[in-house]
């Protein structure tokens, strides 16, 4: 039998302890990592899901605007569309100035089998489509400007009746808007919905229906814009797993017979896209029901842990779309795991040092660590200027640098450089948390502005020009503020603020009033002639006027719409 010498004794033992020791503390460097992470990806998976959503949004909303100026709800059709022509060319006109993309054409078709549309090309360019009896071929004419004179350019080949047309019946039957199918547009070939709605006649029943199309190209570029990661992947699909549009594959294919068809996700010829369609139809079987940003994970066939986000898109008039992003593990793990084993080696062969070692990365790399996911959770709460103070320049110091942009993007408005609405809702919705929990007790407020004409800067001088104006505005409102206040941009011309430590109604008064002086005087960003254009100001103060985000937006418009009627009226009588 060998005899061990008291060296090994004492040395073995030490050593296996020392070995275990470092891979003990790999392991848990790696887990505390891998937990880190997975929440800082996981957050930004559903961030992107939410900017998907807000990008149909943005859709779906000009859809409705376009059809309300067209046919405002209540407003009753004659039933000779001759009767009124002019006046319903006026508001096609304006109705699709309002979103040249996506909704650049609007039309009516009544019972009679009339029909009148627009379709704009341009801002100044657009075409008349238009007849007046049921046997009549549609003729079209070219129109430049609202009041330009109708030039005829061609007749339709085909007898076109608006009474056979999906759109038609789907309006006929219903007496909200409704949506039709998605289809491929033949001139176009891309997909395209329309939104449709009834019209009565003088009558008090039916007598046409208004419609718009809404292109869903700028959608699909969108999407296919997405930067989420190397292999990640992002898509829109309708309950029935037919694609609206996907970063990695088309949406539109030819069949054999050479017609363009639609894509369904499980058979987009994407690996990925067809493996998350089959763990997302249980999901949509089970009708998916949450709004906000759900995520799960799987194994897909690579043996790749995958992990997704969705939701759910679904509008009053029947629209419903699911809204998915995934990428695998290993887009944003890779590089960790490997530093993780370079330790435990590292550890196994330098023996005593890396108790030392080991037990110094632990703690610096836990720290950024807590840091990043504090940061994490803390945005996600709605503190959306939390810095992030983590200066390194390995994988951890990339993750914190890109996780500070993609805040940044997420909560920045491009243009003007202010909050954007997200960050600014986020904002308001963590402080009625503090003043719900008692962390806050000063009442505060909101204001809503609005620009007063700034149409006219775009109409006039076009949008270059009009993006210095909003440019300029942001400055002002940023520099009048107090410290301890936010500005944020709204949507288009629209503004809000939030005012801290609101304690009496003088403070406010003041300040409203040093607010519109300032966004009031002559405009300097460029040269031109016109003097100012200020704003009107709705005012609405928490908890008096409501106690969550969206009363407190709603009373604040409301206020805001108000004051810029009581304003037209002043200039008027003026």
């Amino acid at each position: 039998m060998t005899k061990l010498s008291l060296r090994s004794v004492l040395i073995f033992p030490y050593v296996i302890l020392i070995v275990c020791l470092a891979i003990a503390i790999g392991f848990l460097s790696y887990g505390a990592g891998t937990h880190a992470v997975q929440t800082v990806s996981n957050h930004l998976l559903e961030e992107t899901v939410s900017r998907i959503s807000q990008a149909i949004d943005r859709h779906v909303v000009g859809s409705v605007a376009t059809l309300e100026v067209a046919f405002p709800d209540g407003m009753l059709a004659d039933s000779d569309i001759k009767t009124n022509l002019d006046e319903m060319r006026s508001r096609f006109w304006t109705a699709s100035s309002l979103h040249l993309d996506p909704n650049n054409y609007v039309y009516y078709g009544n019972k009679a089998g009339q029909a009148l549309g627009l379709y704009r090309y341009s801002i100044d360019k657009g075409e008349l489509r238009v007849k007046f009896q049921p046997e009549e071929h549609r003729k079209f004419y070219d129109l430049d400007g609202i009041n330009g004179i109708p030039m005829l350019s061609s007749t339709e080949e085909k007898n076109f009746d608006p009474r056979v047309r999906p759109w038609f019946h789907a309006g006929s039957s219903n007496n909200n808007d409704t949506w039709t199918s998605v289809y491929i547009d033949f001139r176009t070939h891309d997909l395209i919905a329309t939104r449709a709605r009834q019209v009565l006649g003088f009558d008090g029943q039916f007598e046409g229906v208004v419609a718009t199309d809404m292109s869903l190209k700028s959608l699909n570029d969108f999407v296919s814009n997405l930067n989420i990661s190397e292999n990640g992947i992002a898509f829109i699909i309708e309950p029935n797993g037919q694609l609206i549009a996907s970063s990695q594959s088309e949406n539109i294919k030819h069949n054999e017979e050479g017609e363009n068809i639609r894509v369904n996700a499980s058979q987009s010829g994407n690996a990925l896209l067809s493996d998350i369609y089959s763990q997302m139809v249980p999901l949509i079987s089970a009708k998916v029901a949450s709004f906000t940003p759900e995520t799960f994970s799987f194994t897909d066939e690579l043996h790749r842990e995958i992990h997704v986000a969705y939701n759910k898109f679904e509008d009053g008039a029947g629209l419903e779309w699911i809204n998915v992003v995934a990428m695998p593990s290993s887009d944003f793990m890779g590089d960790i795991k490997n530093n993780i084993f370079q330790t435990i080696l590292l550890g196994v062969l330098a023996t005593g040092l890396v108790v030392i070692i080991g037990f110094m990365v632990l703690q610096w790399v836990t720290k950024d660590l807590k840091i990043l996911s504090h940061a994490v959770n803390n945005v996600s709460s709605g503190y959306i200027e939390e810095p992030i103070n983590i200066q390194r320049n390995d994988e951890i110091g990339a993750l914190a640098k890109s996780f500070s942009a993609m805040q940044r993007r997420l909560h920045t408005d491009y243009l003007t450089g202010l909050p954007n609405r997200y960050a600014f809702e986020q904002h308001l919705k963590a402080k009625i948390k503090k003043y719900d929990l008692g962390e806050e007790k000063n009442p505060f407020a909101i204001l809503f502005i609005d620009l007063n004409d700034f149409k006219k800067i775009n109409d006039v001088y076009g949008h270059d020009v009009g993006d210095q104006v909003l440019i300029e505005f942001a400055v002002r409102m940023y520099t009048s503020i107090r410290e301890h206040d936010l500005a944020a941009r709204f949507a288009g011309d629209e503004f809000v603020i939030v005012l801290n430590d609101i304690k009496r109604s003088e403070d406010l008064d003041n300040i409203i009033s040093t607010l519109k002086q300032t966004l009031s005087e002559p405009l300097n960003s460029f040269d031109i002639s016109v003097v100012s254009l200020g704003g009107a100001i709705g005012v609405a103060q928490y908890p008096d006027d409501g106690n969550n985000v969206e009363q407190l937006l709603v009373v604040a418009d409301s206020n805001m719409y108000a004051n810029k009627a009581a304003i037209k009226k002043d200039n008027k009588n003026s």
